[in-house]
């Protein structure tokens, strides 16, 4: 290439507000991988590239060095600048490559394993955008005394004390220790706070837990339907999932005995079941934990929202019934104070704690310090228990406000399902809809519906036909009584259009 060719195919744009410099930089570095400027070639001489671009000397010294620095050039003063021989001439290495073979698609070169990750049928989902009725799993925000947080995490950004360094991968010790005092006190935990993990949310929890104590194709026992973020782990991790079908008294445990003996661990909800909200009974509860003995499985109870119990005080978890160390608790905050929190933790039996603080530490450390001592101080100072106090009014009075709104005007068309308690209601169709279609226009008017059929979705192994039991769920937390009212109108419009 000649030259003025070279300096006449360099562009640049004085009203960019990248530097000058850098933008030469970036044409000469996009020349030479493009392999217009070969290996061994001599650039012009500053004052030359100068001349010809109307810049500084200093512009184009400034790029020359940031080149030399990187590799792309060489040279010295009174000898020139060239590109740089070492580097393999990158557009005649690049057609060689074309015509000898065809590159792999980008699936084919990431592993089995990280396909698992990334595989529709293991999917969780997120929200987007501004809360909308009937959005799931949300609190309402408008209730946290966040004036009280920001002050709590200021305290500790002024005086760090050394603790904002890396700590403990379980967690910070203060915190560990409040949470083993309210577990104990809130749903009759049995724990010293060495045996709790904080995680990054319940998510991270869950994900241990599937790569930890399951191998490729080891039986993990789920609810059906149950929770989209539990399978999504147990996929990722390989697993064989097993789903099992619930009924009013929660996940029916002579099924899963009869049809899996060889189960390795059991995902239940027992407090109030996902999505469907009925509670585990006793006799139910205490049939789990004999399997678990009989069988060394490891029962998962995941205690999503157990705070949330109307009419009566929240249930004793299944791992205060348990003698044989054989149920991990999983909790989150995220229900309770804010999602975007990204808290939860692990109630470990002891002999599972040193290698799940260990997995913990190879993933990512530990989970962030400022949260964490911010979050002890609000426990400490009795926020966070007035916090649920008044969320717990709140919420049962949405809920009751949501069902009195559907009987009224939806009372053909939907039957409510569990109302113990949480932040969200499941209600049946009384008549045959397609879901899909029910969603979809539901978005067209601003309603944002979740049906139950994707928690049906079980990837892995079924123990029954894949039917969905036909029908939404509803969140409630984050809408007033008066926007419940409004929303039940809409959905009631969206019925009789659907009719």
């Amino acid at each position: 290439m000649h030259i003025s060719q070279m300096i006449a195919g360099i562009t640049l744009d004085r009203q960019n507000s990248l530097p000058l410099y850098r933008q030469l930089y970036a044409e000469i570095r996009k020349a030479i991988l493009a392999g217009r400027m070969l290996p061994g070639m001599q650039l012009p001489p500053s004052r030359e590239f100068c001349q010809s671009l109307n810049i500084s000397r200093q512009t184009v010294l400034n790029a020359y060095d940031q080149l030399l620095a990187e590799g792309y050039l060489r040279g010295s003063v009174g000898q020139g600048t060239f590109v740089n021989e070492e580097l393999p001439a990158l557009a005649d290495r690049s057609k060689a490559m074309v015509s000898s073979a065809s590159p792999k698609p980008v699936m084919d070169r990431i592993s089995k394993r990280g396909q698992q990750h990334i595989d529709p049928r293991g999917s969780t989902r997120f929200h987007q955008g501004n809360a909308r009725a009937f959005r799931v799993s949300m609190p309402d925000l408008d209730l946290f005394p966040f004036d009280i947080w920001a002050r709590l995490e200021a305290r500790h950004c002024r005086h760090p004390k050394g603790q904002l360094g890396y700590g403990d991968p379980a967690g910070h010790l203060v915190l560990r220790e409040l949470l083993a005092v309210y577990l104990k006190a809130a749903r009759g935990v049995n724990c010293a706070p060495e045996q709790i993990l904080i995680t990054s949310g319940s998510q991270q929890a869950l994900y241990l837990l599937s790569t930890m104590l399951l191998d490729p194709g080891d039986k993990a026992v789920v609810e059906y339907p149950c929770y989209r973020g539990t399978t999504a782990a147990l996929h990722a991790a390989q697993a064989d999932i097993c789903a099992v079908p619930v009924d009013d008294e929660g996940m029916d445990v002579i099924y899963a005995a009869a049809h899996y003996p060889d189960a390795k661990i059991a995902v239940v909800t027992p407090s109030h079941q996902m999505p469907l909200g009925m509670t585990m009974s006793l006799q139910r509860r205490m049939a789990l934990l004999e399997w678990a003995k009989s069988n060394a499985v490891w029962i998962v109870e995941d205690d999503y929202d157990s705070e949330y119990r109307f009419g009566s005080s929240p249930l004793a978890s299944l791992q205060s019934l348990d003698t044989q160390q054989s149920v991990i608790y999983v909790g989150t905050l995220s229900k309770v104070l804010f999602p975007g929190l990204r808290l939860g933790y692990l109630v470990l039996p002891e002999k599972l704690l040193e290698p799940m603080v260990q997995a913990k530490a190879v993933i990512d450390k530990h989970t962030s310090i400022m949260p964490q001592l911010t979050l002890a101080d609000f426990i400490a100072e009795g926020h966070f228990g007035r916090h649920i106090k008044r969320t717990r009014k709140v919420y049962a009075e949405r809920q009751a406000s949501l069902v009195t709104c559907l009987e009224k005007e939806l009372e053909d068309e939907l039957v409510c399902g569990a109302q113990d308690g949480g932040l969200d209601l499941a209600v049946y169709f009384k008549q045959t809809y397609d879901e899909e279609r029910i969603i979809e226009a539901g978005q067209k008017i601003g309603l944002e519906l979740r049906g139950l059929g994707h928690y049906a979705d079980v990837p892995g192994k079924l123990s029954r036909p894949a039917v969905s039991p036909g029908g939404l769920l509803l969140g409630f937390a984050s809408l007033t009584c008066a926007e419940i009212e409004r929303s039940v109108s809409k959905l009631a419009t969206l019925f009789k259009a659907a009719r």
